[in-house]
């Protein structure tokens, strides 16, 4: 049996089995930033497209990035990978986003609230939660869901 590591030495595909995954060298959480064309992919990751599929990830749409700060300890940890959905962008489901607000990508927990401002939550008790009003939507982009969590076990 030829290995994953083996395959992509000879230059050969993993399998029809995998699905492959960007990931960027960007940062999010600080940072100025655009969406993900144009920018350098570090590796690229391999993973199941069943267990892909379970999760509700589509591999088309799913990237991944590393996490800078520590606004979201509890949840992310500076220097953790996050998978993030793309396609999955509507805050009406509550949960961890990729935002880009004025310029700069940021991972928080997003909650819409009435009228359709958001609220920007970070799970750091340190940092105070910010209220984007609907007028200030215009420089809000949700990126997508950040949806599974790549990191050190410490």
């Amino acid at each position: 049996m030829v290995s994953l590591g083996e395959r992509l030495r000879e230059g050969r595909e993993p399998g029809p089995d995998l699905s492959s995954l960007k990931m960027y060298d960007i940062e999010a959480a600080a940072g100025a930033g655009r969406s993900f064309e144009g920018e350098p992919i570090k590796t690229t990751l391999y993973f199941s497209s069943a267990e892909l599929a379970e999760q509700g990830l589509y591999p088309a749409q799913v990237v991944g990035i590393k996490v800078r700060g520590d606004s979201m300890d509890g949840t992310l940890a500076d220097g953790d990978w996050v998978l993030v959905e793309r396609s999955n962008r509507d805050p009406k489901q509550e949960g961890v986003f990729l935002l880009l607000v004025s310029g700069e990508r940021r991972i928080k927990r997003v909650q819409r609230l009435a009228g359709g401002a958001l609220y920007l939550i970070s799970d750091n008790d340190h940092y105070q939660p910010e209220m984007i009003n609907t007028q200030d939507m215009h420089d809000v982009e949700i990126l997508g869901r950040c949806e599974i969590r790549i990191g050190r076990v410490v």
